[in-house]
């Protein structure tokens, strides 16, 4: 039985009120209380973001498990963020009109029967919906984990709070490299879901024992809300469907993405016309327009695409190697310090006053990681890219927190754009992802295909080198192939899967040039940007003081 909820009936005093609708109140708590708050909170930030990273991590072993096709297997993550970055819209509000309990303990639960029904889910299909409902529920967990963090630190520590609640679901992706492994050879597929379930259970647990204090609730939807939601709910899933599915159906080869994209740009764009036009905008558009805002998102998008050098770049480099997740464990543990210490770094330095310069140290690290990871050869393993890799998580820890808090002051001062916020927060970092991964991912393909003619134009038996090359795989083959035709047809096969290996490797080393270029034209747009600012902060303070000192020899001319 669900304890007693300890908030009710109490007047709140003036530090302690909640800070917007929605969250929660902040009254003074016991140490182990705190303790607890802060323990509970990690278990709700991990178990939101494991849900998708289990099946991310483990997507070739599933393709075997459903017997599916690549472009098949690839819609259960693409799922997941249709339904996570559509209830975005409507979770603000909910929270703000039906309290912080009834969100808390609702979400919950129907995370903990999603998990359930996964158990049932026989095959892609029926795993599609469920994945789908998944991602809807598990929208909620991010918030919930940064509430329940904000509960564990005193008032002038909540910014580490913050850090330790917003940056903790980075280290989902490299735990579910670590020990999925394990998970799968439980009951296949099925362990993966009943290690889910497990956590999520775990979570209501702590959830019902613990609760948040409440907070203030308002009246907050509207009708035209829902009309909002139905027209750019499937618009956006529309095009999550699209990045995700683009780099490997090809984007110029299959009709169906076109269309996708047809519908979903008229769907946002009639969304956005509505919302534009609205008295009480679910959607503030003009604020979201405002410079300030345009710039921060193109930031957190640029961010995001360079990232997708991790999973896209280096875990896809090394896959296609041939090393699976149990050999790329000391890999994930470098991943894993290296978010721990961006973590850790971020709490200790984040300032109000300087949220800028954390961007501009993840821009350069980024850089100096994928200048790293370029110079990889067949012969690269997953310990050759241990440091890279470290600084690539250091990074994706590092910025996030100061991204979010540059965005966040404005809504402070007018709470009705809160929504807007979370809705720009969010699709920077979901679309972000799925839009790196697209373009990284086709970048790879693109430069495969160029290297993989030029190697394939000086496969000639006319070079020397060639010839020796044959004639040692025949030697290879001698013992094990009678036939000459077939030992020479073998030989052949063999020099051709180096070749592409290698094709496959130097493109590779393109794409993380790339994302080297990409975070270096951030980082110098964001230090222009930084140094306007100072310069025009710096005239405006030399105009003023020049202003004074004309008024204050007006005033002694006067006295004269």
């Amino acid at each position: 039985m669900a304890r007693r909820n300890p908030y009710t009936a109490r007047e709140w005093l003036p530090h302690e009120k909640p800070m917007l609708p929605g969250s929660p109140s902040t009254p003074l708590h016991s140490t182990p209380k705190r303790i607890a708050f802060g323990l509970i909170g990690l278990l709700i930030s991990l178990t939101g973001a494991l849900s998708n990273a289990l099946v991310t991590a483990n997507l070739t072993n599933l393709q075997g498990t459903f017997a599916a096709y690549s472009n098949e297997i690839a819609w259960l993550p693409a799922v997941y963020v249709m339904g996570n970055i559509s209830i975005n819209l409507l979770l603000v509000k909910f929270r703000q009109q039906f309290g912080l309990r009834t969100f808390t303990e609702a979400f919950l639960l129907l995370y903990v029967l999603v998990a359930f029904f996964h158990l049932f889910a026989n095959d892609l299909n029926s795993a599609i919906i469920v994945r789908t409902a998944h991602g809807m529920v598990g929208a909620a967990l991010s918030s919930l984990g940064i509430y329940y963090q904000i509960q564990a630190w005193p008032a002038r520590h909540r910014l580490k709070a913050l850090v330790i609640g917003l940056t903790a679901s980075q280290l989902a992706i490299p735990l579910a490299r670590l020990f999925s492994s394990e998970l799968l050879q439980l009951e296949e597929w099925r362990g993966l879901y009943l290690f889910e379930l497990g956590l999520a259970m775990i979570a209501l647990g702590c959830v019902l024992m613990l609760k948040l204090p409440p907070g203030d609730r308002i009246k907050a939807f509207e009708k035209m809300d829902f009309v909002t939601f139905i027209l750019l709910a499937p618009g956006m899933a529309l095009l999550c469907g699209v990045l995700s599915l683009g780099r490997i159906e090809w984007w110029f080869t299959t009709p169906w993405l076109g269309v996708c994209t047809a519908i979903a740009l008229t769907l946002i764009v009639t969304a956005i016309v509505i919302e534009h036009n609205r008295r009480n905008p679910l959607i503030n558009t003009r604020w979201l327009s405002s410079g300030t805002m345009v710039r921060l998102g193109i930031v957190m998008i640029m961010m995001r695409i360079v990232l997708a050098e991790q999973n896209t770049g280096a875990i896809g480099f090394l896959q296609q190697l041939g090393l699976l997740n149990d050999q790329m464990r000391g890999l994930a543990l470098a991943i894993i310090a290296g978010v721990i210490v961006g973590i850790i770094a971020s709490a200790l330095t984040i300032k109000p006053t300087q949220l800028n310069w954390p961007i501009v140290t993840s821009l350069v690290v980024m850089i100096i990681a994928s200048l790293m990871d370029a110079q990889s050869s067949p012969l690269t393993r997953g310990n050759n890219m241990y440091f890279s890799q470290f600084l690539l998580g250091f990074g994706s820890a590092f910025f996030l927190a100061p991204a979010l808090l540059i965005g966040i002051g404005s809504v402070v001062t007018q709470p009705k754009n809160l929504v807007s916020f979370v809705v720009l927060f969010g699709m920077s970092q979901n679309l972000g992802g799925l839009i790196g991964s697209a373009i990284l991912g086709t970048f790879q393909v693109w430069r495969e295909k160029y290297h993989s003619s030029l190697l394939a134009d000086r496969l000639s038996l006319l070079d020397p080198n060639v010839t020796e090359r044959l004639n040692q795989y025949n030697a290879l083959y001698n013992s094990l192939v009678g036939d000459s035709v077939l030992r020479s047809a073998q030989s052949s096969s063999q020099l051709q899967s180096v070749a592409t290996l290698q094709s496959n490797v130097l493109a590779y080393n393109d794409t993380y040039l790339l994302t080297a270029a990409l975070a270096l034209m951030t980082l110098m747009w964001v230090l222009w940007r930084l140094t306007r600012r100072r310069y025009l902060d710096w005239r405006q303070a030399k105009h003023n003081m020049r202003e004074q000192q004309l008024a204050a020899l007006q005033e002694r001319t006067e006295q004269q």
